[in-house]
This record gives structure tokens, sequence and C-alpha cells, in this order.
């Protein structure tokens, strides 16, 4: 009873948070999905950490250090050099630019024809395609998570649930596999109840009261989140003995050739240093939101200044790397003692998705009512934080960049009322969230799945960061990168499966492609260009405009590499720190405690360089902006 008091509370919260804002959110498209643009930093880094959070995050870690071992990890940490390059680099500049949405910066960046199409091609691209496979992937773990919780076969009245189970009979649908035992047709009915139910409440909230409601909760999901984990964190350790004894019973269990891969931090294997370095070194840079692009972009936009759009990143890049992290390695790791495997069994995609449900497994079997209860809330928080945002974002491209730009105003030529296009917006996440339940019923593994989504991402990276530092580039580059991506992608999961070939394959032929077609296509107008650097004022090779508006053309360069220099030590940081602390946690075999300690030292000893570096960078915007 306590624990669905728990979830009983989360919910009334969340759902009063969406009527207190509903007023505001229906005024117009700025205050639907910037809140007014009056967020402060740490509450927008707080909810870009509860969108990243997510449901399936957890499961996803569980499954990878299983599979691969701790070094694994590394997939999700690189993206750190990504978040504070977008914190340092490009927040400010989203916030400048004066946007809705990040597809609608083409018409401000760019100049010809074809620059509307790209517009609603790239607006259907992240909002529907992209978005609907993440909200897919965070179905697929809530689920996991809702059949062994949520026994609706044993908890409604009989006439109620066969009124589900016809529907399901009907529509021969197939909603995951049992994990418990249950049959396909009341595993299918309780996947059904418990994702119509849980994206009811999330999409009341959400679509009532905008970009406010979304992150007044999503405040509060992180913050349940990170201690429902924290006490779960506790009780794995309590439950094997101790931090002493994980290395020890690692070993025993899987024998030290296994135990030191999977506690490493690094490969253990020279065939699989290539391969590693591929990987950490592209996937940060060749992903689908290098620059920023999608909710981090609009939580960026919804800062009320260029200040709080730094915090809010460096926040978010802290708490998702370090705090987070380390968290869930303890309980990785831990699960593995708890819930041992045979070694004979640790390939194929089965493998993944049944160690991704040990993590679920654990809240259930380990934790007592209440504690349960505030970790099922947190897992519940953590899907709904990711549900919300995406519901949000995507209908941001629907109501803004494909209803008000292109049906009414390019199509229809009339200018769409505010109260329209909030109503619009709330449709949208109607037309969302049935593309991703769509999408759901095809998915497996989660890991599988994200790996896909890397993939067709990875080809827009770099033209998404050279957009903001490169003045050449125009639309026929993101064009073509896209194009390439949509076409390449499909090539390589054919020919190869390997994830570092995929991603370098991927990498070369969509650079290649975008900055080759920059220089055999007509540069942007430079009346455009010059209309764009005034507003943003981007750093980088900007030479020829920045001397087109009278400034001094060796500024931007300059901003760029005091810029660089301060994403390199904060990530030096960063990573020394989540090292360092890591090995303190989880010793490798026969470790040293001297050099994690040095990695603490170092990592302590660079935080006044890099944070000045940041109130540097901070002046500078500031008095770029009064110039402008």
């Amino acid at each position: 009873m306590i624990d669905l008091l728990i979830i009983l509370a989360f919910v009334a919260y969340s759902i009063t948070s969406g009527f207190r804002a509903k007023s505001k959110a229906s005024e117009n498209l700025s205050e639907y999905f910037l809140a007014g643009r009056t967020i402060s930093g740490w509450r927008a880094g707080f909810s870009m950490a509860a969108t990243q959070f997510a449901a399936d995050t957890p499961l996803l870690v569980t499954g990878l250090i299983a599979t691969g071992g701790i070094f694994l990890v590394w997939r999700l940490w690189i993206y750190g050099i990504a978040f504070l390059m977008m914190g340092f680099v490009f927040a400010a500049n989203w916030r400048r630019a004066g946007v809705l949405t990040d597809a609608e910066l083409t018409e401000i960046r760019y100049s010809g024809n074809g620059v509307l199409f790209l517009r609603v091609l790239k607006a259907f691209y992240y909002g529907t395609v992209i978005n609907c496979v993440v909200m897919a992937m965070v179905l697929v773990a809530a689920m996991r998570i809702a059949e062994v919780f949520l026994p609706w076969h044993e908890w409604l009245p009989q006439g109620i649930y066969d009124f589900f189970l016809y529907i399901t009979q009907g529509l021969s649908l197939s909603l995951g596999q049992s994990i418990t035992g249950l049959t396909s047709e009341i595993i299918t009915t309780n996947n059904l109840i418990s994702i119509l139910t849980i994206i009811s409440f999330t999409a009341l909230y959400s679509t009532t009261g905008g970009l406010r409601s979304v992150i007044a909760t999503d405040v509060m999901q992180f913050s349940l989140a990170m201690i429902g984990t924290l006490v779960y964190a506790v009780i794995v350790i309590y439950k094997v003995g101790g931090l002493g004894k994980l290395t020890q019973k690692i070993t025993e269990i899987y024998g030290t050739v296994l135990a030191t891969k999977m506690l490493s931090f690094t490969p253990t294997g020279g065939d699989l240093i290539l391969p590693f370095l591929v990987i950490i070194g592209l996937q940060w840079f060749f992903q689908m939101n290098s620059d920023g692009t999608g909710y981090l972009a609009q939580r960026s936009m919804a800062c009320s200044t260029d200040r709080d759009a730094r915090i809010a990143a460096l926040i978010f890049a802290w708490m998702q790397i370090f705090v987070r992290s380390l968290i869930w390695l303890i309980i990785g790791v831990g699960l593995l003692v708890i819930y041992p495997f045979n070694i004979e069994y640790m390939t194929g995609e089965t493998f993944a998705a049944s160690r991704e449900i040990t993590f679920v497994n654990g809240v259930n079997d380990l934790l007592p009512p209440g504690i349960r209860g505030l970790m099922l809330t947190g897992l519940l928080a953590a899907l709904a934080s990711t549900i919300d945002t995406h519901l949000n974002w995507g209908a941001g491209y629907w109501s803004n960049d494909i209803y008000q730009r292109l049906i009414c105003k390019q199509w229809l030529n009339r200018t769409p009322k505010n109260t329209e296009l909030v109503l619009a917006a709330r449709l949208s996440n109607v037309l969302i969230l049935i593309i991703a339940l769509t999408i759901m019923v095809n998915l497996g593994s989660i890991q599988t799945a994200w790996f896909i989504s890397l993939l067709f991402g990875a080809g827009m990276g770099s033209v998404l960061v050279l957009r903001w530092l490169w003045e050449r580039i125009n639309l026929f580059s993101e064009l073509a990168a896209m194009v390439t991506s949509l076409i390449v992608a499909p090539i390589l999961l054919l020919i190869t499966d390997q994830e570092w070939i995929r991603l370098a394959g991927m990498a070369i032929a969509s650079t290649s492609a975008a900055v080759g077609v920059t220089f055999f296509t007509r540069a942007t107008d430079e009346d455009v260009l010059k209309q764009f650097y005034r507003k943003v004022r981007p750093a980088g090779c900007w030479r020829k405009t920045a001397k087109l508006v009278g400034d001094d053309p060796r500024v931007p360069i300059k901003n760029l590499q005091k810029e660089a220099i301060a994403i390199i030590l904060t990530a030096i940081s960063l990573f020394l720190m989540l090292i360092g602390v890591g090995k303190l946690l989880i010793p490798s075999l026969n470790q040293s405690i001297i050099f994690p300690l040095i990695c603490i030292l170092l990592a302590l000893l660079l935080i006044p360089f890099w944070w000045r570096k940041a109130l540097e960078t901070e002046k500078i915007t500031a008095e770029d902006l009064e110039s402008n």
C-alpha cells in the first residue's frame, strides 16, 4: 500500500503542475514550448538530466556491463564532450538565434529556394523518425518494468480486463516477451494497459502545461530517480557484502580473465583497442544532436540568459556523466554477483535483453516496501520525464515548422492565431504517440535499437557543428549529409555487424559528402550571413562575414580557441574524476590506490582553470550581446 501511495503522490503532483501552467502555456507557442524564455540554468540542467536518465538507460547500462564490461559504458560517457561543447560553444548561440525549434534555424542561417524544404524535412526527420524511435525504446523499457510491477490481470475486475483482452486478440497484438512465465495474451494485454495508462498520465500534464509543466515535473522526477537509485545501490552493496567484497566475488564467479575485463575502465584485449578508439573518438561528434539539436537546444533556448544556458549544460554534463554513472556502475556490477550467468551464453540479442531486465528484477527482489515504491516511482519518473520531453519537443516541429510555416503561411497564405497553434501543438502529441507505439511493437533489445538509432543519426553530426563554426556551410551541405545518412546506413547494416566499422564508414561518407557539396554549390547570401552573425555572434571561421559587419575578423576564431580550451580542461577534469572515484568504488584486480587518488587530485586541480575559462567566456558573450 505504501508503494502505491508514493506513486499516486507523484502522479498527483505531475498532473497538478500541468494545470497550474495551463493558462500561460495557452497564450502562444513561445510560452508553450519555451516557457516564455524564463527558465533558470539549474532547472534547465536538471530537466536535461531527467530526460537523459530515462527508464531504459539504467537497463541499457546493466546490459552493457554484462556484455562488455565497464569500459563499454564509455559509449555513453563520451557524450560528455558533446555536452560540454554545447555548453561552452552552442548554448548561448541557440538562445540568441531566437528560434522556436532547431529546424527553424534553417531559415535564418541559409538562403536559397530549398530552405523551406530543408526546414520541413528536418522537422519530419527529427520530430517524427528519430524522436519516435527514441520514444519507442523508452516504451520497451516501460513494458519490462510494468510486467514485474503491474499485474493487471490480478488487479482489475474480470469484465474490465476482458475488454482489453478482446482488443489485443482482435488486433492480433504482440507486445513484448514474458520474463515471468505469463502467456502471450496475458503479457500483451497487461503491457497494453500499462502503456496506455503511463502515456495518458504523461500526455495529460505535458500537453496541458507545455514546457513549464515538463520542467517542473522533470526537477522532481530527477530528484526522485536519483534518490531511489542511490538507495538501490546501497542495498545492492549490502547484499553483496560490501564494496570491498565486490571485486573478489566477481572473480570467484566469472574467473580472473573475465573479471578483469568486466571491471576494467579500458579495453583489456589488443584486438579491441582499435574499435574502442574509433568508437569513443567519433561517436560523441557524429551523432544527431552533436550541437544540442533537439530537446537540449530547446532547454537552452528556454533559459532566461546566456549565462543560464551555459550553466544548464555544465550541470547536465556533471550530473549525467559523473554522479549518475557512478551509482549505476555499482548497481550494474553488483547485479552480476546477485544474478550470475553462465558465460557460455554471453552472445546475441537475447543475452543482452536478459541482462537488461536484471535491473528491474533487483528492484522487485531486493528492495523492501516503501523503498521499492520510491524506486518504482523513480523509474516511472524517469520514463515520464523522457516521454514528456519528446512529446513536447516533437510537437514543436509539427505545430511551428509544419503547420504554421508550411501549411498556413506557405500553402494557405495566412497567419494562424496563437490559440490555433497551441491547439495544433496539443493535437500533435497524439500523432507522435501513435507513431511511437507502432515502432515499439517491432523492437527487441533496447541495446540493439540504440545502436541502430546511433548509426542513422551519425551522418548529421559534423554538418550540424560546422554550420555554427564555418560560414561557408550552406543548405546543400545539410541536405547532402541527410541523404547520405539515409542511403549509407542501411548499406552498412547489411554488409557488416562491426559497430566501429559502421560508425567510421558513416562518419567518412557523410562528412565527405557535406564538405564536398559545399565547395560545388552556391554560398549563402551575404545579407543572410551578416544578419545571422549580428544576431548570434558565432565563433569559428567567420572571418569574411565579421569583416563585412565591421568587426575584427580575428575575433571569431580567437573566441573559438578560448572555448575549445574550456571544453578540453573541463572534459579532462570530468573524466579523471569519474575514473578516479569509479576505481576507488569498484577496484580492478590487484589495483593500487595511488592511481585513482592521482586522478582525483588532478581533476580537482583543473577545476579553477576551466571554471575561470567558463567565466571569461561568459564575459565575452555578454559584451557581444550588448554590441548586438
